[in-house]
């Protein structure tokens, strides 16, 4: 499901309009980031959780000439399902 298919999905399920869902969308994905940037950790009862992890600096090596390569320290995100949405999905 792309992102104007989930907009389409939740104008007709809310009954809003298209403009109004989008920016229902665009407020719930900016306040997940923000979440993740200021507390790192967001939780969706039911849903799931998402978290901020961060990444140690490493060494890797470049697959085409086989030199290594150093891989700077980063964050990144994860999610863990929830009990509703394993459910629903088995």
């Amino acid at each position: 499901m792309t992102k104007a298919e989930l907009v389409e999905f939740v104008a007709e399920n809310a009954d809003l309009t298209k403009a109004d869902a989008s920016r229902a969308l665009e407020a719930v994905i900016e306040g997940i980031t923000e979440g993740l940037k200021t507390k790192g950790k967001v939780t969706l009862v039911g849903f799931g959780t998402f978290t901020s992890k961060e990444r140690e600096a490493r060494m890797g090596r470049n697959p085409q000439t086989g030199d290594p390569v150093e891989i700077a320290a980063r964050v990144v995100p994860g999610f863990k399902a929830g009990s509703k949405l394993k459910e629903a999905l088995n």
